[in-house]
């Protein structure tokens, strides 16, 4: 061997003790990968924050996909965009890399990922389940399952026994209902309680803000919203200020740890994406997710969707459901989705209990009279319209 060969390679292993003595972590690095091209805020800004988060964790080694730059860092040179996805795809079913931050992704339906921001309340780390992708086209299961990858995702960063918070938007109560018989079916979720005086598991804004429970699950569409929101509220939307990006890519046996950033994401927010791939790469994230999903199939999780997803059949209906006579209400019951609201209605008045449609403090009630209200919960929780016994204002 050349004496070159031998001082480089001492060389390495006394900066590799260094760096091990300095971060108290010893052996190889984690290598995360960026692609560097597509920001609207240039590469540099790319590179910057590459170049931040290696600065400060010395266990980490950053590999730039893009095009050559001034850099320390592990360079992958490639001519485009496409070629940069081609590539980060090739490096991480290789295992070159461990995880990869990325600024578009076309995600299978079924995979969608976990954001992570700071809330501005009382400056909590939160997850947002769902951001970006399609857990299902179905809005119900979507969520079902955005509650889930929510789970995963926080148990791999270290949160032994997460919370779980509904957003209160259109399906909310549904998917309570599915998480509950989840839960009764022996799979452990922890529910959170809003910080409102009504409590419950639906999150209003305030619980948003405040970072009331470790996992928010929202839809889709809402969780990219609310990252944008979180992310840039202090800059006025064109740099991306905050947070953690939108995170990795969950879906069961998906494999690719891939974490999603914004065209507007500023450097602040590639370091932190890019330390949050790292630590999910160290938490072995695809370990974690197929244990989880291993119990939540045993606790009849596929039987549950099948049952959100299910058509309906419409009843031949020989007679039209006429309202029994009119009689004051003043009980309201929680609890009652949206989309099912009139339905509900209509189902107390087959059984002669009369009740009116309405919107109270949480969202959608139904009002019946004090006599009858025992009876009409009794009737909303058979027929599948509320979970438990029902909720009371």
């Amino acid at each position: 061997m050349a004496n070159n060969d031998i001082k480089n390679m001492l060389g390495k292993v006394f900066n590799d003790v260094a760096d091990a003595m300095e971060t108290g972590q010893f052996g190889e690095k984690v290598r995360v990968g960026i692609t560097t091209l597509g920001s609207e805020l240039g590469i540099e800004n790319v590179v910057k924050g590459a170049e931040l988060v290696a600065e400060r964790d010395k266990s980490l080694e950053v590999v730039l996909i893009g095009h050559k730059v001034d850099s320390n860092l592990t360079q992958v040179v490639v001519e485009d965009e496409d070629a940069g996805y081609k590539k980060m795809e090739e490096m991480l079913d290789s295992g070159e890399i461990g995880a990869c931050v990325t600024m578009h992704y076309s995600f299978p339906i079924g995979v969608s990922t976990v954001g992570k921001v700071v809330t501005p309340a009382l400056g909590k780390e939160m997850y947002i389940a769902t951001t970006t992708g399609t857990s299902s086209s179905h809005r119900v299961e979507g969520m079902v399952k955005n509650a889930v990858y929510g789970i995963i995702t926080a148990k791999t960063m270290g949160v032994e026994n997460p919370t779980i918070g509904i957003l209160n938007v259109d399906g909310a109560r549904q998917v309570e209902r599915a998480l509950k018989n989840l839960s009764s079916n022996k799979y452990d979720i922890n529910f959170a309680e809003s910080a409102r005086a009504e409590g419950g598991i639906v999150m209003r804004g305030n619980d948003l803000l405040m970072g009331i429970p470790d996992v928010m699950v929202t839809d889709s569409l809402t969780g990219n919203l609310l990252m944008k929101i979180f992310s840039s509220y202090t800059t006025g939307g064109g740099f991306e200020a905050q947070g953690y990006g939108y995170g990795p890519g969950i879906g069961e046996d998906y494999n690719r740890n891939i974490l999603i950033i914004s065209r507007a994401s500023g450097s602040p927010v590639i370091a932190n994406a890019i330390s949050y791939g790292a630590s999910l790469v160290k938490g072995k994230i695809n370990e974690v997710a197929k244990k989880e999903f291993e119990k939540i199939n045993k606790a009849g999780f596929k039987d549950i969707l099948s049952e959100l997803t299910k058509e309906k059949k419409s009843e031949e209906k020989t007679e039209e459901v006429v309202a029994p006579e009119k009689e004051i209400v003043t009980e309201p019951i929680l609890g009652i989705d949206i989309i099912e609201l009139e339905d509900a209605v209509q189902e107390l008045w087959k059984v002669n209990i009369y009740a009116e449609s309405g919107m109270g403090c949480t969202g959608p009630i139904i009002m019946v009279s004090q006599a009858k209200l025992a009876d009409a919960i009794k009737t909303l929780v058979k027929a599948g319209y509320v979970a438990d016994e029902g909720e009371i204002c």
